[in-house]
């Protein structure tokens, strides 16, 4: 084998150890668990419609609504982690800076909240 080769020889034993334990889960599920499906597991999950109908069906619009906040106030949390982690670099005006986006997102939220959007009735 060759020097250059050998460096990658540590990644293809941790991608060859990792498919066999994703494979031995796998198949351990298979084995271990019961495959019988019943009418509760088969139906509609937290999205209001059946899986397998016409795609072109109309649905309500809280669906985008919620998706969309969601995705809002995750990318908050994503913005924290790299704050929180350089906070002691950054000073004060790094952490006031934060404090005036968590403010904005704050008062987003009890705007949407004054609003109904998370209501779901």
């Amino acid at each position: 084998m060759t020097p250059i080769l050998a460096d990658y020889f540590p990644i293809l034993v941790f991608l060859a150890l990792a498919a066999v334990i994703a494979s031995a889960m796998v198949i351990g599920a298979q084995l271990a668990a019961r495959q019988k499906p019943y009418a509760d597991k088969l139906s509609a999950y937290e999205c209001g419609f059946d899986a397998f109908d016409d795609a072109r069906r109309k649905f309500d619009v809280r669906f985008y609504l919620v998706a969309i906040l969601f995705i809002i106030f995750d990318l908050e949390v994503a913005f924290l982690f790299p704050w929180a982690v350089s906070l002691s670099e950054i000073g004060l005006f790094g952490f006031f800076s934060m404090i005036g986006f968590l403010g904005v997102l704050t008062v987003g939220f009890i705007y949407e909240w004054n609003k109904g959007a998370l209501d779901w009735e």
